[in-house]
Order: structure tokens, then C-alpha cells, then sequence
């Protein structure tokens, strides 16, 4: 798992070979969830609803390095890292 970013114990990844839409994985305490880049929806699982709140933060500030590590995934390259909420 590309690990892109890491605060307050929750975990960014995206995956490479993944299926559309383009979108990044969210772990924390157990709990994981999808969210699509575009829109920053929940398209697969679930968060407690304070890590979901960080992690939406972290996302509207980061979304073009978002989708620019989803197309670079795709071309099979390294994903940079991006940097933390704080």
C-alpha cells in the first residue's frame, strides 16, 4: 500500500491497478474508507466522524496533488508524498 500521508494517526494511500473513479484510501483505528477526488465523496466504507473531518480538511487543501498521484499511478510511477494536515 503507497502510503502518501500520515496525521493524527490516519493513514492516506492510493493504490495502484485501481478502478475508476479516481480516488484515495483513508485508514484509521480499524476503520477505512474510499474517497473519490473529484468531489471528495465517501464511495466505499466508513470513517468516525471526526477522522473523517480531518481527512476531508487534509483533501480540499490537497486535491490537485491528489489527482496528480492518481495519474501518476496510472503511468505506474512513484507517488509523492504529500505533506501532512497539522
Amino acid at each position: 500500500m503507497p502510503e502518501i500521508s500520515r496525521f493524527f494517526g490516519i493513514i492516506i494511500a492510493m493504490y495502484y491497478r485501481e478502478h475508476a473513479p479516481p480516488h484515495f484510501h483513508a485508514k484509521y483505528a480499524g476503520h477505512r474508507a474510499a474517497f473519490a477526488i473529484s468531489d471528495l465523496r465517501i464511495i466505499e466504507g466508513s470513517l468516525p466522524r471526526r477522522a473523517l473531518s480531518l481527512v476531508l480538511e487534509w483533501a480540499f487543501l490537497h486535491r490537485d496533488e491528489l489527482a496528480e498521484n492518481w495519474h501518476r499511478a496510472e503511468r505506474r510511477e512513484d507517488l509523492e508524498k504529500i505533506k501532512p494536515l497539522e
